[in-house]
């Protein structure tokens, strides 16, 4: 086991992690995470809820009669840097010249994910406006750049300190889609979102975003004059709060040999523990329905309406399963429960809830019994997610899955959880119809009105370990149990289906050039 020095220690008690954490992350590299074990696909019938269009509708309008009596809120996780948006860019302008056998290069590429795509589209970008000004104010003309083939410039102006900075950028900061009056960040497209599925009946509209410490001043300013503009368009008053994912959730880095990955100066290396770790974010919150959305899934006004209506869908439909459920776990609490009101109990979970119980052995069961088993199903956060039909978009599928106890549930997996030498997961794998397009409603308060302990419900098996570099060394890193894998783990799970038109990530720039960003 690794001994730590007076220095060591102290470095991890700034950060607030124990020394029995650290020595489970080591253990966690020695014996690596346990792959996922998949039992079959959730389809349409089989895991995934698909609502008829009468369906929808009542569920629609459910949400707008009942929405604005509960606390709700739209949570942003906005932290990450933009910098693997521009990789292609970034790569071109670092190697660019001019030559003549770079520039015969260039005009041979195809493809929409290319380098030639930007630039012979450079001026249906929201940010070219901005481009094109901090160009001029140093004298220099855009265009004639262009015809003149001097890219490397152009790049210089929007990707580094020299102008618009975008790759050191949060993607929340950086102009997305274009409108007559102005052009608008990804973050001002949750502003106008959120106004229209998450306003309480006083018109208060609640977000919160997560933000990495050297952004969040910058956040700030831009969000204090966005949202003056944005309350006085959409008539709602915005109440806006910020965090950090917290340095405790950090996570030691290894060498490939397992030991801890040492920097220049000798100090233990501490990388972030993933979007896993925003469930600490999660917990500090205290609204009874939240919505997650990524930063970079948002559209202009005029494609957003499909986006409401399923938002309201999923909301709709978590509020009326919650107010059933509390009902039910208030009863079972109680204990005054007679065998008729336990089966009507056990049938809403399993056909509701996706929670399965043997109906020969619960029969056999005695009533506390009963109670006791249902209660402790049932006495749980809840989610749900809108699934995808797969269309060969990124994202983690819908599966059942088996876990080490043996029980049998409903779970996001990523394809790195999968073993993929393993003939049988990647037949199983390879029949998913869905995938998460990170699209979540939550629950987490109980029938009491009591918050629930998020950290109960984490499968602390789900974590990953990737290999990174540091100054030239190869080391491995750790993360967290995803946020809408592992740390939800043990959540009660619904799926819905829900239109690809919903879905719109922005992974590239170019990807700011489809039809649904323009």
């Amino acid at each position: 086991m690794e001994v730590f020095s007076e220095k060591d220690l102290k470095q991890i008690k700034d950060k607030n992690i124990t020394i029995d954490n650290i020595k489970e992350q080591l253990n966690n590299f020695e014996k690596r995470f346990p792959f996922i074990k998949l039992v079959k696909p959730a389809t349409v019938g089989d895991g995934v809820v698909s609502f008829s269009e009468e369906e929808r509708l009542n569920i629609e309008k459910y949400f707008d009669d009942n929405i604005s009596d509960y606390e709700t809120l739209k949570f942003v996780p906005a932290s990450g840097a933009a910098s693997r948006m521009f990789e292609h860019l970034l790569s071109f302008m670092q190697k660019y010249t001019g030559s003549k056998q770079q520039i015969e290069e260039l005009e041979n590429q195809k493809g929409k994910n290319s380098v030639k795509y930007f630039f012979q589209n450079i001026e249906k970008f929201a940010f070219y406006p901005d481009l094109k000004k901090v160009m001029r104010e140093s004298g220099y003309d855009i265009k004639t750049l262009i015809e003149k083939k001097y890219y490397r410039s152009i790049l210089e102006f929007l990707l580094t300190a020299d102008g618009l900075n975008y790759a050191a950028k949060p993607k929340a900061l950086l102009k997305f889609h274009s409108y007559e009056e102005h052009n608008r960040m990804s973050m001002e497209e949750h502003l106008a979102e959120g106004a229209h599925y998450t306003q309480n009946n006083k018109g208060k509209v609640k977000l919160h975003f997560t933000v990495s410490p050297e952004h969040l001043d910058t956040f700030k300013h831009h969000m204090n004059q966005l949202k003056v503009k944005c309350e006085n368009q959409f008539k709602v008053s915005y109440n806006i709060t910020y965090s950090i994912q917290k340095s405790s959730t950090d996570t030691i880095a290894v060498n490939l040999d397992n030991t801890p990955f040492r920097d220049s100066n000798d100090n233990l290396l501490f990388r972030p523990g993933g979007h896993g770790a925003l469930i600490e974010n999660l917990i500090d919150l205290d609204s009874e329905i939240i919505f997650i959305k990524n930063i970079d899934n948002v559209v202009p006004d005029k494609l957003k309406s499909i986006t409401y209506t399923y938002k309201k869908v999923i909301g709709g439909y978590i509020i009326q399963l919650k107010e059933k459920l509390d009902d039910y776990v208030d009863m079972l609490d109680e204990g005054n429960v007679s065998t008729s009101d336990l089966e009507e109990i056990r049938n809403f979970a399993e056909t509701k809830l996706n929670i399965s119980n043997n109906k020969n052995v619960f029969d056999k069961m005695e009533n506390i019994e009963k109670i006791d088993l249902l209660y402790n199903q049932l006495n749980r956060p809840v989610r749900i997610c809108g699934m995808v039909k797969n269309e060969g978009e990124p994202g983690g599928g819908p599966f059942w899955v088996r876990n080490s106890n043996g029980r049998i549930s409903l779970q996001i997996v990523e394809g790195s959880q999968i073993d993929s030498n393993n003939e049988e997961q990647k037949t199983i794998a390879s029949h998913a119809t869905h995938f998460n397009p990170v699209d979540l409603v939550c629950a987490i308060k109980d029938f009491k009105e009591e918050k629930f302990d998020l950290k109960k419900f984490i499968d602390p098996t789900t974590g990953f370990i990737s290999k990174k570099s540091k100054d030239g060394k190869i080391l491995k890193a750790q993360e967290l149990p995803g946020l809408w894998n592992g740390a939800m783990a043990e959540w009660i799970t619904i799926f819905v289906e829900v239109p690809i038109e919903t879905f719109n990530p922005v992974k590239t720039v170019n990807d700011l050039l489809r039809p649904n960003h323009q």
